[in-house]
C-alpha cells in the first residue's frame, strides 16, 4: 500500500544548478535594461523575474551593481571573441581588417544596447564599474597600438603620434560614437553609417599623408637650389640637390643682357633669373 502511494506521487522537478540561476538573473537584468534605466531597476524586479526570493538573490549577487558588472564582463568577452582574429590578414587587407575590428565592437554594443548604455552611464557613480571599463579599454588600446606599430614597421603607415597615443584617441572616439548612436538618435548621422564614418577616420589617421617637412629642413633644401622660377607655372622640385642650368642665348630667341636669362631646369621655383 505504501509503495503504491509513493508511485502515485508527482516526480520532483529537476534541481536547478547555481550557474543556471545566475544566468537567469543576468538574462532578467538584461531584459529589464532594455525596458528601464538601471536606476529604475530594483532587487525585487531581478529576483521576481528570475523566479527567486529576495534572500536567494543575495546568495548569488551582493547588489544590482554586481549584476551590471557581470553583464559588462559578458559583453566584453563577446567583443573580444568577435575581434580575436580581425588582424590576421592586416598586411593583405588593411581596410577590411580595421573594418572588422570596428564592427566587432559596434555590433556587440548594439546587440547588448541596454547593458552598454547602463554601463557607460554608471561609470560616473560606480568606481568599481569605472575601473573595469578602464581595464577593458586598455586591452583594446593595446591591441590597436600593436597593429599600428606593425603597419609602421612594414612601411605601410607613416610616422606620427606614438602608436599608443593614436590608439587611445581612436578607441575613445569609437566609444563615444557608438554610445551616441545608441542613446542620441537625434544627432546627424549618429545611427546611419557609424561604422563607415569611424573607418574613414581610422584609415585617414593610420595611413594618411606624411606631415610636411619642418621649417628648418625646408630652408636647408632651398639653399641647395642655385636658381628658381615661378612655382605657379613650374612642376614641383624633383630633387633638392639638382642644379639649374641656364639656357644659352641665341637658341629660339635673342637674349638681352639687361634681362635675366631663363632657366632650363624644371626644378626652379622663383620668377628670378639664374
Amino acid at each position: 500500500m505504501e509503495s503504491a502511494t509513493r508511485s502515485r506521487r508527482a516526480p520532483r522537478p529537476p534541481r536547478v544548478s547555481g550557474d543556471e540561476r545566475e544566468r537567469t538573473i543576468l538574462a532578467t537584468a538584461e531584459q529589464l535594461l532594455d525596458e528601464k534605466t538601471f536606476a529604475e531597476i530594483t532587487i525585487d524586479d531581478l529576483a521576481r523575474g528570475a523566479g527567486l526570493s529576495r534572500p536567494t538573490f543575495y546568495f548569488y549577487f551582493a547588489s544590482k551593481q554586481a549584476v551590471l558588472l557581470a553583464l559588462l564582463d559578458q559583453v566584453a568577452h563577446e567583443a573580444e571573441r568577435r575581434s580575436a582574429h580581425v588582424f590576421d590578414d592586416l598586411a593583405r587587407d588593411p581596410a577590411g581588417s580595421w573594418r572588422r575590428a570596428i564592427e566587432a565592437f559596434a555590433d556587440t554594443f548594439a546587440t547588448h544596447r541596454g547593458v552598454s548604455v547602463a554601463a557607460s552611464a554608471a561609470r560616473a557613480t560606480e568606481p568599481e564599474l569605472a575601473a573595469q571599463w578602464t581595464t577593458l579599454t586598455r586591452g583594446w588600446i593595446a591591441a590597436t597600438a600593436s597593429a599600428i606599430a606593425a603597419e609602421r614597421e612594414r612601411g605601410a603607415s607613416p610616422s606620427g603620434p606614438s602608436p599608443e597615443s593614436l590608439a587611445t584617441a581612436l578607441n575613445l572616439l569609437n566609444e563615444r560614437m557608438i554610445v551616441a548612436s545608441l542613446t542620441e538618435p537625434g544627432l546627424p548621422g549618429a545611427r546611419e553609417a557609424t561604422v563607415e564614418t569611424l573607418l574613414h577616420v581610422w584609415l585617414s589617421s593610420i595611413y594618411g599623408s606624411a606631415p610636411s617637412p619642418e621649417p628648418a629642413f625646408r630652408h636647408s633644401i632651398s639653399k641647395e637650389r642655385s636658381c628658381s622660377q615661378d612655382d605657379s607655372t613650374s612642376p614641383p622640385p624633383r630633387s633638392p640637390s639638382r642644379r639649374c642650368r641656364p639656357r644659352r642665348p641665341g637658341r629660339g630667341r635673342s637674349a638681352s643682357r639687361s634681362e635675366p636669362r631663363a632657366c632650363a631646369s624644371p626644378t626652379c621655383i622663383s620668377s628670378r633669373g639664374c
